[in-house]
């Protein structure tokens, strides 16, 4: 569940366009994959104990409305392309494994990769299980951009693939809102 969820949510995502910025910029693309790795494990794991935490203080029937309407929520973001912001232009000359562990971490704050990793966190509290998913889904997503750059991302349907993500964060609400409300009755 983790994985899936964050690896259609990343498509089109601003931290999808930023590897790409990173891979054209850099032209490494495993120093680049490492990076993601790292920060996103770092990111996705701090959103994971918040999730966890989240978890313990609410019952089951609460906690699976909270995620179904974050999940609802999420299917709407899903329809909003993101863009990279002008901090993002100004990628450092560090290495290229130092700029994309610190400028991903950074956009991953808020991102709705970040957010679903609370929501499942706080979901599933297997917090190995969801950090493990949700950081190899967003490493899928990226690798072809990191490894195919310019010349695959010019042949993404985008548009359909956000159509596709808001589909899933959608059916994903709506189970956890059904299984809300079969708690409560």
């Amino acid at each position: 569940m983790s994985f899936s969820t964050v690896a259609i949510a990343e498509m089109g995502d601003r931290t999808q366009l930023l590897s790409l910025m990173l891979a054209a910029h850099y032209r490494r693309p495993w120093p680049i994959l490492a990076g993601v790795l790292c920060a996103t494990l770092a990111n996705h794991l701090l959103a994971g104990i918040i999730g966890i935490r989240l978890g313990r203080y609410l019952t089951p029937a609460t906690l699976d409305a909270v995620v179904g309407v974050g999940m609802i929520g999420m299917a709407l973001w899903a329809l909003t392309p993101d863009a990279l912001g002008e901090d993002a232009a100004r990628v450092s000359r560090a290495s290229a494994f130092l700029a994309t562990v610190v400028a991903f971490f950074i956009a991953e704050i808020g991102d709705k990769t970040q957010i679903a990793t609370v929501a499942l966190a706080a979901a599933y509290s297997n917090l190995i299980a969801v950090v493990a998913g949700t950081t190899a889904g967003m490493v899928l997503a990226n690798a072809p951009v990191v490894f195919l750059g310019k010349a695959f991302s010019d042949r993404l349907p985008l548009k359909a693939i956000h159509y596709v993500a808001s589909g899933l964060f959608l059916v994903l609400g709506v189970v956890f809102l059904v299984r809300a409300v079969h708690r409560t009755i």
